[in-house]
């Protein structure tokens, strides 16, 4: 696998890829919103939630048998989730705000897919200024700001539903996903290459799928433009 290479060089040269689709949870920042909530609700619900998480990120379980599941235990309310919002931006990965900067200043589109709520996630979004290209998954709440149920119909609350999102937001090639989990893996037939990101957790059956390991934005900026 390549993907080590030192961040520098010359970057006047024409980028190895021209898009780049990020996932957000312990790819863009260090969290994984769920599980976040979930420790709003005390130490078992937290265990019982982020177990889950894991196995569905691991793939020993599909996303699809345990999303709506998961959301349903925890009901987040509309402030929790503005709250989570506000996590995702003081968790964002060292240097990533910088390199997404530098690769949209060198021509190469950004993309964030996630199966994440899309709510929480467009404080970070906007910060990085890929607001416009976020595909995630909707949320919603009843009068009072309790929770009233998410998109069930979309895409990304499904185990293989990053591939479809990548292909219908046709971007430009060779494309470039990154991601940490299974979910994000499964988008490798919609990319030219697929990097899986440990920056903050390393799952092996992800790693062992991957084209190139990437271990902080410094190393993606090298791999993107050479």
């Amino acid at each position: 696998m390549s993907g080590r290479a030192a961040p520098g060089g010359d970057h006047a040269r024409r980028p190895r890829f021209a898009s780049v689709v990020l996932d957000v949870d312990s790819t863009l920042s260090g969290i994984e919103g769920i599980d976040w909530l979930a420790a709003l609700r005390g130490p078992e619900m937290a265990g019982r939630i982020s177990a889950l998480t894991d196995r569905a990120m691991r793939g020993e379980i599909t996303l699809d048998s345990v999303y709506g599941e998961r959301l349903r235990m925890i009901a987040p309310t509309r402030d929790e989730v503005g709250a989570l919002g506000r996590r995702y931006v003081e968790a964002i990965a060292p240097g990533a705000a910088e390199t997404i900067a530098r690769l949209r200043k060198a021509g190469v589109s950004i993309a964030l897919v996630s199966g994440g709520l899309r709510e929480a996630i467009v404080p970070l979004a906007t910060l990085v200024g890929a607001a416009g290209a976020l595909r995630a998954v909707s949320i919603r709440f009843d009068e009072r700001g309790n929770y009233a149920g998410f998109d069930d119909r979309s895409p990304l609350a499904t185990q293989r539903g990053k591939a479809q999102v990548v292909r219908e937001l046709a971007l430009g090639a060779p494309v470039l996903g990154v991601g940490d989990g299974a979910t994000d893996l499964a988008m490798k037939p919609a990319v030219s290459a697929f990097g899986a990101y440990i920056g903050f957790a390393r799952r092996e059956p992800v790693v062992r799928g991957a084209d190139h390991i990437i271990e902080s934005f410094a190393q993606l900026e090298a791999l993107v433009l050479g």
